[in-house]
C-alpha cells in the first residue's frame, strides 16, 4: 500500500494556517549570529568537515540576501553543492521519503512549478516576515527538493528569508526538531517560535533534537 502523499497535505494544510498571526520582528543590536554559533558549535563537533560545507554554504545565502536575489530553486541548489560538495544539485526524479518512511513526498509534472510559487511568495510582503520564513523552511522540507540534505536546505532558506530584511537569529537550535506534514498548529508555532529568538539577547548552543542533518 502506497503510503499518503505529505506533499499534498502539506499543500492543503499551507493554505489553512492564518499565518498573519505570526509575530512581527524587530532588529536587534548586532550580536550572535546563531547558525554560525550552531556551525561553530554542535556540528563542529560532530563533523569538522560539515561545519566547513554548511559555513560556505551560509556564506553564499547571506551574499544572496545582500544583494536582493530572487528566491528559487538555482539560489537553493547553488547552496546545496556546497553543502554536499558535489558539481550538481539537480531537483529529485522520483518521491522521496522520510521519518523512516512515514512520509512520502510525491512527484508529479506540476512539482517543480509548484515548489517555484512557494518561494515566490517568499516576497509577499502581506504575510509577516516571521511567518515567511517558517513557511520557506516547511516548503523545502516537504517539498524535498534534493535527494540528501534536505534538512539543511531547509534551514539555510530560514536564514536567508530572515537575512534579506537584516533580522539574524541569535540561536536555531530549538527551530531543529521534527517537522509533520499535517500539522497545522506546529506549522503556526514554528513561526511564533521565530519570535521567540528574535527577541533573545543570549545564546545558548544546544545539541539538535530528532532532526538528522
Amino acid at each position: 500500500m502506497t503510503a499518503t502523499d505529505s506533499l499534498s497535505v502539506w499543500l492543503h494544510v499551507r493554505r489553512e494556517v492564518d499565518w498573519q498571526y505570526a509575530p512581527a520582528l524587530r532588529r536587534v543590536p548586532p550580536g550572535c549570529d546563531g547558525f554560525r554559533s550552531w556551525c561553530e558549535g554542535p556540528v563542529r563537533l560532530r563533523d569538522p568537515i560539515r561545519a566547513e560545507r554548511l559555513l560556505a554554504a551560509h556564506a553564499l545565502s547571506l551574499e544572496d540576501a545582500a544583494r536582493r536575489a530572487p528566491l528559487d530553486f538555482a539560489l537553493l541548489a547553488g547552496w546545496q553543492r556546497e553543502v554536499l560538495a558535489a558539481t550538481e544539485a539537480p531537483f529529485r526524479m522520483s518521491d522521496a521519503y522520510a521519518k523512516a518512511g512515514r512520509e512520502r513526498y510525491g512527484l508529479t509534472r506540476r512539482t517543480q512549478a509548484d515548489f517555484a510559487s512557494c518561494l515566490r511568495e517568499t516576497n509577499d510582503s502581506d504575510i509577516p516576515l516571521a511567518a515567511r520564513a517558517a513557511r520557506a523552511y516547511l516548503d523545502v522540507a516537504f517539498f524535498h527538493p534534493f535527494t540528501d540534505g534536505n534538512a539543511r536546505a531547509a534551514l539555510l532558506t530560514l536564514v536567508h528569508v530572515l537575512a534579506r530584511e537584516g533580522i539574524v537569529l541569535p540561536e536555531v537550535g530549538p527551530l531543529q526538531t521534527t517537522r509533520y506534514a499535517d500539522d497545522p498548529a506546529g506549522a503556526a508555532d514554528l513561526a511564533a517560535l521565530i519570535g521567540v529568538l528574535n527577541r533573545r539577547r543570549t545564546r545558548v548552543v544546544q545539541e539538535p533534537q530528532n532532526t538528522v542533518f
